[in-house]
């Protein structure tokens, strides 16, 4: 029988033939919203009367908004708040955060992303969104790579955040693919372990340490080219 030749040049064992589907988280991976987020965290937290560094932000890689603000008040070690007055510190937090992204350029795109899109798309592979920003729609629009997407799942269609496979199933499910046919691309340990629970091949993209669960691990989307050959 004729063997397949790997989809990716870079790395030969990931899998044997195209996959029906990639998946990719937004942040970290497509975009550096990084930045934007920690900016508004950070603000947050001075208001807050307190010093919120960026190992601190680390931990909010892949967490939810409601998780992420428990994260930062666990940091400046402030209890008993109320449902309501998280409510109003997490929107004053997104408000400041759309303010920054409402600004991004297409120059925003990580290095080797669009292109490897336009390739996975040459490809005749289905392409989803598995993020769990609420404003992953308006990124993709300011940085133009939204008509790449034949579905976008993001925070506002899920009720459950990442270790959870939710986001990356219901992906699936929209492009009308079987799970084990998906690969994910994600730059956090907590997505990571939501395609692992999905039952899909991952690539991490980022540091090794941290992403070790992952099929494979790459610096960043330069280091593959989809082969459709």
């Amino acid at each position: 029988m004729p063997t397949h030749p790997s989809p990716f040049t870079r790395h030969s064992s990931l899998v044997t033939r195209l996959p029906s589907a990639c998946i990719f988280d937004l942040d970290g991976v497509l975009v550096d919203t990084a930045k934007y987020h920690y900016l508004a965290w950070k603000r947050l937290a001075d208001e807050l009367g307190f010093y919120f560094s960026e190992a601190d932000n680390e931990r909010l890689k892949g967490v939810s908004r409601m998780a992420s603000l428990d994260i930062l008040l666990e940091v400046g070690g402030i209890t008993h708040l109320s449902a309501q007055e998280k409510l109003v510190l997490a929107d004053r937090k997104n408000n400041w955060y759309v303010e920054y992204i409402s600004k991004m350029t297409p120059d925003e795109v990580l290095p080797g992303a669009l292109e490897f899109l336009q390739q996975v798309k040459a490809a005749g592979v289905k392409i989803a969104l598995g993020s769990a920003s609420k404003n992953a729609g308006m990124i993709l629009q300011r940085t133009n790579i939204s008509a790449f997407f034949d579905a976008v799942i993001d925070g506002n269609k899920v009720s459950n955040a990442k270790p959870d496979p939710e986001v990356f199933l219901l992906g699936a499910q929209e492009l009308g693919v079987q799970p084990s046919e998906c690969i994910v691309f994600e730059d956090a340990a907590a997505g990571i372990e939501a395609a692992i629970r999905a039952g899909m091949k991952c690539v991490g993209v980022g540091n090794p340490d941290i992403l070790h669960r992952a099929t494979i691990v790459i610096p960043s989307l330069l280091e593959l080219r989809m082969n459709n050959e």
